[in-house]
């Protein structure tokens, strides 16, 4: 009986060790294939595209402006040019490159959000228009426009109850 327990125990402690060994091979193979990432690099990448994003967006406000249109109808006609063109560089496959590179600075602004629209709707289209396009449309968008649509809710009630209680 006493053989039994330690050829049991022989073995979980070689089951134990052939553990480990895979665990720091494991390790080492993750740390090898893993991209090497500079926080100072990417910030100042964010920073310069989203730069960029925003003098692109000031020329075409300035455009707007000077064919006679008021400040704020030159402003959603930005916001619609700036959609389009990220839609018309996301359906060229040249959204993603940049993306790459720019990392936050392009995907975070209207921009990111008219491509995580255009993306699945393209990327689905050979599965017709009410299965591919139509259903793959919002696989992004759908959520962030229901926090949207909830969210108003929600503030606009704590608003009104707020107001409730000045008067």
């Amino acid at each position: 009986m006493a053989n039994d327990k330690n050829k049991v125990s022989a073995s979980q402690v070689a089951n134990e060790k052939d553990q480990q060994e895979r665990d720091k091979l494991y390790n080492q193979y993750v740390k090898q294939v893993t991209p090497k990432h500079s926080w100072f690099t990417n910030m100042c990448k964010a920073f310069v595209s989203g730069g960029i994003i925003c003098a692109i967006g000031q020329g075409f406000i300035n455009f707007y402006s000077s064919y006679g249109a008021e400040k704020e109808l030159a402003g959603a006609y930005t916001t619609m040019s700036l959609v389009l063109l990220s839609i018309i560089f996301t359906g060229f496959n040249w959204y993603q490159k940049i993306a790459k590179f720019a990392g936050a600075g392009i995907l975070v602004p209207i921009t990111g959000f008219a491509n995580s629209v255009a993306a699945p709707a393209i990327e689905f289209k050979k599965e017709g228009q009410v299965f591919g396009i139509g259903c793959k449309i919002f696989t992004i968008a759908g959520p962030v426009i229901l926090y949207g649509i909830f969210s108003s809710w929600l503030l606009g009630l704590v608003y009104y109850i707020f107001t409730m209680f000045q008067k």
